[in-house]
């Protein structure tokens, strides 16, 4: 399972919006073949890796073989047929699978049909290695949201940007570049109208290869941003507004932007106007478009304002903090949040990974009840 693990991490940014998935035959001790799922209507792992066993002249070796596949076999017609069935056709005699598949078409009917045809099938094996790779797929179809993390550059001391706003660059080169791994893996990379309006960043994909750019989104709910920024470059940018301008839609629909009218709190999408006083965008409402979009995982790079707003909305599943061997003093904090009156009101992660990247430190941390909610999805009875 490691291997077929190995093989679903190798396509981690191109299978969007389907799940990375890695398949591995064997029989005897020998790799009869392996694959990977390919592009959004392309073939799926089981079916790469039937075609690998087949080039290599062991077609007639899968019936009595045993399958290792990251993810329960769909058993739906969508793009492609039903994965369940072009590995029954095979007649393998086992099929090991690492979890199951939260998408409501799926949810135990692969299992279903296998058993039923007769072959073994053993769960959970690396489940929880397994939904690392896709926590944004299973989210989206357990909870009808994307999985979202956080990416902040800052200070020993906890500072993203001197109190005159200089930001760049707390961290160095290699940190920098290390996060565009994590732009190349979303499916959007979203910020708010400071970051667009004071650093004027491109926020796409520039120091790895990949074959997909993210989507650039942004929240500005007064649709007060500026018309020449960097991010208007041609490439897709969804725009989050609940203050309508007609006008100034249909010159950023030429730059290719889509401007998203969503309701604040307590508003009607829309209602917002010039004089009125400044609502914050229904976040959760933003996170349920995006999912309704096929959106897995969110990377945001954004100020403290954005920040604080999701963590207190509850909707950061994930850190991404690299931590620069620096003390900046009195600076911008991460996160604008109104001050506790009790430690018991801290929002609470747990570590997952430390690792230096160049002179900082890269600390990744987890929403821990948002974690467990997706393997209680993901593990079968």
């Amino acid at each position: 399972m490691a291997q077929a693990l190995s093989l679903a991490e190798s396509v981690l940014y191109m299978t969007d919006p389907n799940p990375r998935v890695g398949c591995v035959i064997v029989r005897d001790g020998q790799v009869l073949g392996q694959g990977a799922t390919q592009v959004a209507g392309g073939p799926h792992a089981e079916v790469m890796a039937i075609r690998d066993a087949y080039e290599k002249g062991h077609a007639q070796a899968l019936a009595g073989a045993t399958f290792y596949v990251t993810l329960e076999p769909c058993s739906h017609y969508g793009r492609t047929p039903p994965c369940v069935d072009a590995l029954i056709k095979e007649r393998p005699s086992r099929v090991v699978i690492a979890m199951s598949d939260p998408n409501p078409l799926v949810a135990g009917r692969g299992v279903t049909k296998l058993r039923e045809a007769g072959i073994d099938v053993v769960l959970n094996v690396l489940a929880e290695e397994a939904l690392a790779l896709n926590p944004g797929f299973v989210s989206r179809m357990a909870q009808q949201r994307p999985w979202v993390w956080s990416k902040i550059a800052c200070s020993l001391d906890g500072q993203i940007a001197l109190s005159n706003g200089q930001s760049q660059w707390i961290t160095g080169a290699q940190a920098r570049a290390d996060g565009h791994h994590w732009r190349a893996r979303s499916s959007v990379v979203l910020t708010g109208l400071g970051t667009v309006a004071y650093d004027n960043p491109s926020l796409n994909v520039r120091y790895i290869k990949t074959s997909r750019q993210p989507i650039r989104a942004v929240i500005d709910s007064q649709f007060a941003i500026a018309e020449d920024r960097s991010l208007f470059n041609g490439e897709p940018v969804w725009f989050f507004v609940n203050r309508v301008d007609e006008a100034k839609t249909e010159r950023l629909a030429q730059k290719n932007v889509e401007v998203i009218v969503v309701a604040a709190d307590g508003q009607q999408a829309g209602q917002g106007g010039s004089n009125s006083p400044q609502p914050h965008i229904n976040l959760h409402e933003v996170m349920r478009i995006l999912a309704e979009r096929g959106v897995n995982e969110v990377h945001v790079e954004a100020g403290s304002g954005l920040n604080g707003a999701l963590l207190q909305a509850g909707l950061i599943d994930e850190l991404l903090v690299y931590m620069a061997p620096k003390i900046l003093g009195p600076g911008l904090g991460a996160f604008k949040l109104s001050a506790l009156s009790d430690l018991q009101e801290s929002f609470n992660f747990e570590f997952i990974e430390q690792k230096q990247v160049g002179d900082d430190m890269r600390l990744r941390l987890r929403a821990i009840k948002r974690w467990q909610t997706l393997m209680a999805a993901i593990v079968a009875e």
